[in-house]
């Protein structure tokens, strides 16, 4: 019974996936940008359905920008809970614009891209980044830059948060976790870690039950007078914190 379930929400995502880029073909070219903002929105909810994970919201998330949301980084699904959430902009590396299909649903939630191993495009981001964040828009970054598998945090890197620092905007540190509903523990069925391929990931999302995507949103801060190091090691301790009253 757990592999047939496994199977009809695998067919529940594949068709959400065709209906997504359905939408992006032929309803995104008439509409304006807080329009779209709010179909990805509501097509990351529904995608959280098909994988049978149940969102939990804590904490208040930013009802307008400018914003930096920083979170923690467990899995591949991390991008849709956090757009279920709250829509933002994700700075993503280069690869993913490369990837079939999932290039143009990034596109689509106005996904920034960065060449992670280039200093000097390191830097472009942090100006386009700043540039957003001076218009007004909501940013989400990862800064351990690579995915953990959620009992414990990785080091922060601390490049992109310049870019909230150069335009004075709030940062916004935001604790992610996966839980069993049924009995409160972690659960490690969406990690995409070491070994795991990203099949054998979504596979046991999908025959995982009673999960439960907890998203906490702490209180912003700004960087009064801190260098993006120290605050990269005070956002970290923070989350860590949050993490402990999810």
């Amino acid at each position: 019974m757990k592999r047939l379930r496994a199977v009809w929400r695998m067919a529940r995502v594949l068709w959400h996936v065709l209906v997504g880029l359905g939408t992006i073909w032929l309803a995104f070219p008439r509409l304006s940008s807080n329009q779209r903002h709010a179909r990805v929105q509501a097509w990351a909810l529904d995608m959280l359905a098909c994988l049978a994970i149940k969102l939990v919201v804590k904490g208040h998330p930013p009802a307008a920008g400018p914003m930096l949301l920083t979170a923690n980084h467990i899995s591949w699904v991390d991008i849709v809970v956090v757009h279920a959430a709250r829509h933002c902009r994700f700075v993503s590396k280069d690869e993913v614009a490369r990837w079939p299909l999932v290039s143009t649903l990034a596109n689509a939630g106005g996904t920034l891209y960065i060449t992670r191993e280039s200093r000097r495009d390191a830097m472009r981001v942090v100006h386009q980044m700043a540039q957003c964040l001076r218009d007004g828009d909501v940013l989400g970054i990862f800064p351990e830059g690579t995915t953990g598998d959620g009992s414990t945090l990785l080091p922060f890197h601390a490049n992109l948060l310049q870019a909230a620092i150069s335009a004075d905007a709030p940062v916004q540190p935001v604790a992610l976790q996966f839980m069993d509903g049924a009995t409160g523990q972690i659960s490690f069925a969406p990690c995409y870690v070491g070994d795991d391929t990203l099949l054998q990931s979504l596979w046991r999302t999908l025959c995982a039950d009673n999960v439960q995507a907890v998203v906490q949103f702490g209180t912003p801060q700004r960087a009064e007078g801190r260098d993006r190091r120290t605050w990269a090691t005070d956002l970290r301790e923070t989350i860590a914190s949050l993490r402990g009253h999810v």
